[in-house]
């Protein structure tokens, strides 16, 4: 009784700080995050108001309410507006599809890509109910035999420097080299290669990335591969290319009879500008910004 006694104090001891680091970490994500979320919408009102002003002649207030919903549903489901709509690579190609079945198996789930059909919800949760757990067998064999060499390394210490520390400085020092081992090699370097290929990142955001993903956190808010700048996106490169024009720049030409598009995209102002010109045979242009 004495026993269980104890161990209802201790539950409820850990229970309450964890509660309480909970709160803290809200709090000070709340304290953060904030008022750059508050400039943002501040942001994007200014600029939703002056688009609608801009263009009030031929927009009104629900057509591009309708418009900006269409096109925040399709990016929450992996497909980007930007350029046309044209994507370096389809969100289910293999190649992609392999890298969505490697976060289901994982647990990281991005989230930035979801299946669309019910077929695909189905058979991602049979797929998930299966691979899940062959995932944690292949990955407790890894950590099998991953110990071997671990325990090595901690023998060869202890023939090294064993008349010279107690076992457990000996055991610390272990314990910090394979630490610093795991960091360097899944952290540190495939940081400093994400952030070289990744143009828009930094080494910041590169290792937040890769922490995020070891951790199996997988926010979503980095996805390696997505910018169609990226270096080793050769198919999408040579794909903009082929068509004769300037990678900042997509045109958009009607048949002979019908109108004729033009559209600028300067991403390197904070806010992207659109010019549009529309132009028919038959009549004077009308040009709008």
């Amino acid at each position: 009784m004495m026993k269980l006694k104890k161990s209802s104090v201790r539950l409820l001891a850990l229970s309450g700080f964890y509660i309480l680091f909970l709160v803290i970490g809200a709090s000070i994500f709340s304290a953060i995050e904030g008022p750059k979320e508050r400039e943002l919408v501040k942001e994007m009102k200014d600029l939703r108001s002056q688009f609608l002003q801009a263009n009030k002649q031929c927009l009104n207030d629900e057509q591009l309410e309708k418009f900006i919903f269409a096109i925040v549903k399709a990016t929450n489901r992996g497909v980007s507006a930007i350029r046309n709509v044209t994507m370096s690579e389809p969100n289910w190609s293999f190649g992609q599809s392999m890298f969505f079945a490697g976060t289901v198996l994982t647990t990281i789930g991005y989230g930035r890509v979801t299946p669309l059909s019910d077929a695909g919800k189905a058979f991602c949760i049979l797929f998930a109910l299966i691979g899940i757990p062959l995932t944690l067998i292949l990955f407790s064999a890894l950590v099998e035999r991953l110990m071997i060499p671990t325990k090595m390394l901690l023998y060869f210490l202890f023939r090294k420097l064993g008349h010279l520390y107690k076992v457990l400085h000996i055991q610390i020092l272990h314990l910090f080299i394979v630490i610093a081992f795991v960091v360097v090699f899944m952290v540190v370097i495939p940081a400093g290669i994400y952030s070289a290929l990744e143009p828009k990142w930094n080494y910041l955001d590169a290792f937040y990335y890769c922490f995020i993903s070891l951790t199996t956190i997988g926010l979503g808010d980095y996805i390696p591969g997505d910018s169609p700048e990226q270096k080793l996106n050769l198919g999408f490169h040579f794909y903009m290319k082929s068509d004769g024009q300037d990678e900042e720049h997509a045109s958009l030409r009607g048949n002979a009879d019908g109108p004729k598009y033009t559209k600028q995209i300067d991403d390197d102002q904070p806010n992207q500008q659109y010019s549009r010109s529309y132009q028919q045979e038959s009549g004077p242009g009308i040009a709008e910004q």
